[in-house]
């Protein structure tokens, strides 16, 4: 059974979820509590009511420990792509919530949107676009 969060930044042990990797309902998407999230592992995945998740098992990019390959670093000398941070956080971010040929729908809410473009803000959220 899933932990209702209260108005107080804290969630339960994410080792705690589901089988399904529900750790917690409730809250609200504030920095504060999404930054307290994801130093635990968890993440929002829908709103009304905000549910909070963390599958095991979930990929996760320790990009202190992220090794550039031979030929990852050969592609990016062969600039194939062009890479660059921040420069259309929003677009992005808008661009992802909308439905494609494969997905009549999407997760990403105005309420999400909302609260990423804030955390953006904050300089706690980033985006790279290829």
């Amino acid at each position: 059974m899933p932990v209702i969060l209260n108005d107080g930044i804290w969630f339960p042990n994410a080792t705690e979820a589901d089988g399904e990797g529900l750790v917690a309902m409730g809250g609200d998407l504030r920095p504060e509590r999404l930054l307290a999230a994801y130093r635990q592992g968890i993440f929002p995945w829908s709103v009304n009511p905000i549910t909070w998740w963390s599958p095991d098992p979930r990929g996760v990019i320790e990009l202190d420990q992220f090794h550039v390959s031979r030929s990852l670093a050969r592609v990016i000398r062969q600039a194939v792509f062009d890479v660059t941070m921040d420069r259309a956080f929003g677009q992005v971010i808008e661009a992802c919530a909308t439905p494609g040929p494969k997905r009549s729908r999407t997760w990403i809410t105005s309420e999400f949107i909302e609260a990423y473009m804030r955390m953006h803000q904050l300089n706690h959220a980033h985006n790279i676009e290829y």
